[in-house]
């Protein structure tokens, strides 16, 4: 009873609303393996869209722990520990994240955010490990689903909605590491940059990354060039980008 309080009082106990979204992607996953009837191909939205919505907690948790542990306190108070999807972002986030998700394309989601108070953290070295865990625990849910598939004892329509939903953290992974304004892949130089590309920073942050969306949308080689990133780091974990292809169809079965 103690050892519960002493969690409880961390922080680090997961919200109900994480923990349905954990149900609801166990639930798409389940249905997903039938292998008769039409509530298959249910169960790939479900597995698809409930899977991203808990990276998206694990990615924000990822920042926030390591900032709790690096010395910024604040993001206990903040409610960052508990893995509340509505702490990292807000509804009208999530849903223009989901019509993205149904035009077939991500990258216009903005996704969540936690502010980590920077002054807080011990270290230029723990700053930049804090801008990089976000990304990170994408490219290990990536690999971690990657390698469920490659056991080869899922039904077929499961392992290519799994499939799908590791390309997927592989692209977070991809945008999130570049090295641009606003987002962590700039995060985890940023603490060794000099004043005046901090003030320049400063002044993109708020802008970067849709201009950096934008460019993506109306610029198929910039298009290409990502998807092309994104192939090879999936191809490199061991991603089989056919059976991703396969759950790209059976998600966007309306098209």
């Amino acid at each position: 009873m103690g050892e519960t309080a002493a969690v409880r009082s961390t922080g680090l106990v997961p919200s109900p609303l994480f923990l349905l979204l954990l149900a609801i992607t166990v639930a798409g996953g389940a249905l997903a393996g039938m292998q008769e009837g039409p509530v298959r191909t249910g169960g790939i939205v479900l597995l698809v869209l409930g899977g991203w919505a808990v990276s998206l907690c694990l990615h924000e948790f990822g920042h926030a722990l390591l900032a709790y542990r690096g010395g910024d306190r604040s993001v206990r108070a903040k409610g960052y520990l508990t893995l509340d999807i509505r702490r990292y972002t807000r509804p009208c986030v999530l849903a223009g994240a989901a019509a993205a998700a149904a035009r077939g394309g991500w990258y216009p989601a903005a996704g969540g955010a936690v502010w980590i108070n920077p002054g807080a953290l011990r270290s230029r070295g723990v700053e930049s490990a804090v801008s990089l865990a976000g990304p990170l625990t994408n490219l290990a849910i990536g690999v971690a689903l990657v390698a469920t598939v490659a056991t080869d004892a899922l039904p077929t329509r499961l392992a290519t909605g799994l499939s799908y939903l590791a390309l997927v953290q592989v692209l977070a992974f991809v945008i999130n590491i570049l090295p641009v304004p606003g987002l962590d892949g700039f995060g985890a130089m940023e603490p060794y940059l000099s004043s005046q590309p901090h003030r320049f920073a400063a002044a993109v942050r708020p802008f970067a990354p849709m201009a950096l969306f934008a460019i993506i949308i109306s610029v198929p080689v910039a298009a290409a060039a990502l998807f092309g990133i994104t192939g090879a780091v999936f191809g490199a974990i061991g991603g089989d980008l056919g059976a991703a292809d396969a759950g790209v169809s059976e998600f966007l079965f309306w098209r």
